[in-house]
């Protein structure tokens, strides 16, 4: 073929090119035109806007709230996420309540609820769940009884109105699906954040205890009743069961998690040596931690989440001297009951999550100071021709009021302050050093066998008091909980070590001829055994303010 040059173009050409371009431009301008004018007259801010709203309009949809028997949440897991997503609940009772935690659901192209993790990924099959159920938390319902709440409560929305994808708008979903959090999982396998903790009964469960025995080389060997050779062992098999909800089985991997980068410390008497040594030992099953203790503290580092568990001694909690005061001479612990400990003070500032302990060494021998002046003593009262102003019990709840408002005055602590509520001793015909004894206890107490301590009860009343007390004057960012252990508690008589103290086979555990006790504790709790279960609960309390604070802001 002989090329052709432009000469050689018929003239034709140039009009048929000239007229496609034209008409290819005009055919622009008017799709131009009439988009403009669909767009003014239907803007996308509205319709976004109206969508949105639609959400939150509480006459159309209806929020579920995911946990079985208990009445519908008054709030939406959107707050703190969505600002333009209205909440009919108060911001500031909301992130106070930890409400929120496990309740958020995603809304999927067909209406139905698909949990999230923080990336916003979808896991809906059977091989994500396995490999995500570690960090699920435990509970004692059985798989039956998840599979009935998922299918009863686990939908986001309910009613008529059906929500697809093409109802909300691109941004809302995807703000819905990065808030959602991994813990949303397995929804039926937490606790309601509104559930009393602290009223419900013990139940027995043959899952047996979080930790063997000898598993946990960190152990006090007094609180060691099976190695010390107790015979019976059911009282490791009870679990305590709240009224209207559940509490999980402690769950190390997750307690690591939610602690990631934090610090928990124990500060008080021996009771708070006992229940540090209990988690030790849960957290000894899944990771060894490395001592990194002195002097001044206990300190275990675990590594793979670099969390902290500290313990500081202080017997009071507050200030205490040795040295002669007035008409005190040395050798009797003298303590001001209006200053703090000094020796932990200085450190709380370092701490996210402060557990107290406090109470019994008010029975000990010591001198009340306030406002530099001696009121009281405990043992000690040198001239009965002075006159007592205040005894151990209205010491105590002093300087309850005392440590807490110094915490919640602290201009540099933001962390979590935990006040477990008195622990229960259970001394029967007489006190710790009066042969008194709780041998033989086997199992919990009954309502029947219940014998009221009084001493136990003014001592829970004051310390309980001198917190309510302290939260009306606290102000920093910080937050206080009561750990209301007490009321439960008083049904464990079957769980102190009692004679079995110590592995001496040659150990007194029975009752003498003349019917006097064995030397015994009734005081510490046997590990393992009930004592586990205040971790379970201080790993609720965590869970609810660490994890709901986090997806409510």
């Amino acid at each position: 073929m002989t090329p052709v040059s432009t000469k050689e173009w018929p003239k034709t050409a140039y009009p048929k090119t000239l007229l496609y371009i034209v008409a290819l431009f005009g055919g622009l301008a008017v799709f131009l035109l009439l988009a403009s004018t669909l767009l003014v007259s239907q803007p996308i801010g509205d319709s976004e806007s109206s969508i949105s709203y639609s959400v939150s309009d509480s006459s159309r949809i209806d929020i579920a709230n995911p946990f079985l028997g208990r009445e519908k949440s008054n709030s939406t897991f959107l707050e703190g996420h969505i600002n333009e997503v209205m909440s009919q609940y108060d911001g500031t009772k909301y992130a106070e309540s930890g409400k929120g935690y496990g309740e958020g659901s995603v809304v999927e192209k067909n209406g139905s609820a698909e949990p999230q993790d923080k990336s916003g990924t979808s896991y809906s099959g059977q091989a994500e769940y396995e490999k995500l159920k570690d960090h699920l938390p435990h509970s004692n319902v059985t798989q039956e009884e998840n599979g009935n709440r998922i299918s009863s409560h686990n939908t986001a929305f309910e009613g008529n109105t059906s929500v697809s994808s093409n109802d909300v708008p691109i941004e809302l979903t995807n703000t819905l699906e990065s808030s959602s959090a991994t813990t949303n999982l397995s929804q039926a396998n937490v606790v309601d954040s509104e559930c009393d903790l602290y009223h419900g009964k013990w139940i027995y469960d043959s899952t047996g205890p979080l930790y063997p025995h000898d598993s946990c080389p960190v152990l006090t060997q007094m609180q060691n009743c099976q190695a010390n050779g107790r015979p019976d062992k059911d009282y490791e098999n009870w679990r305590w069961k709240p009224s209207q909800c559940d509490l999980p089985r402690f769950d190390a991997k997750k307690f690591l998690e939610l602690m990631r980068g934090k610090t928990l410390a124990f500060i008080g008497d021996s009771v708070a040596r006992n229940q540090m040594e209990s988690l030790l030992c849960i957290l000894w099953q899944v990771e060894v931690p490395k001592n990194r203790g002195n002097r001044r503290m206990q300190r275990y580092y675990f590594r793979s989440t670099s969390t902290m568990i500290v313990r500081i001694w202080s017997s009071w909690l507050v200030h205490q001297i040795s040295e002669p005061f007035d008409f005190a001479p040395a050798g009797v612990a003298k303590l001001h009951l209006d200053a703090p400990d000094e020796g932990f003070m200085e450190y709380i500032t370092g701490f996210d999550v402060i557990v107290l302990s406090s109470g019994h060494w008010f029975a000990k021998q010591s001198v009340y100071i306030l406002n530099n002046e001696i009121v009281g003593g405990q043992l000690w009262w040198p001239d009965n021709s002075r006159k007592k102003k205040i005894d151990s019990v209205q010491a105590f709840g002093v300087s309850v009021e005392t440590i807490l408002t110094a915490i919640g005055t602290h201009p540099n602590y933001t962390g979590l302050t935990i006040v477990r509520s008195f622990s229960p001793d259970h001394y029967e015909g007489g006190a710790w050093n009066t042969g008194g004894s709780c041998t033989g206890k086997v199992r919990p107490a009954s309502e029947g066998e219940l014998v009221e301590n009084r001493f136990t009860k003014i001592m829970h009343e004051k310390q309980v008091k001198g917190f309510h007390r302290a939260i009306t004057k606290k102000t920093n960012k910080s937050k206080m909980k009561l750990m209301d252990i007490t009321e439960a508690f008083s049904y464990r008589h079957d769980g102190h070590p009692g004679p079995y103290r110590s592995p001496d086979p040659n150990k007194i555990t029975k009752r003498g001829p003349d019917g006097r006790p064995p030397p015994q504790d009734c005081l510490h709790w046997c590990m393992p055994g009930p004592v586990d279960t205040w971790n379970e609960l201080i790993l609720e309390i965590i869970r609810r303010e660490f994890h709901d604070r986090q997806n409510t802001s």
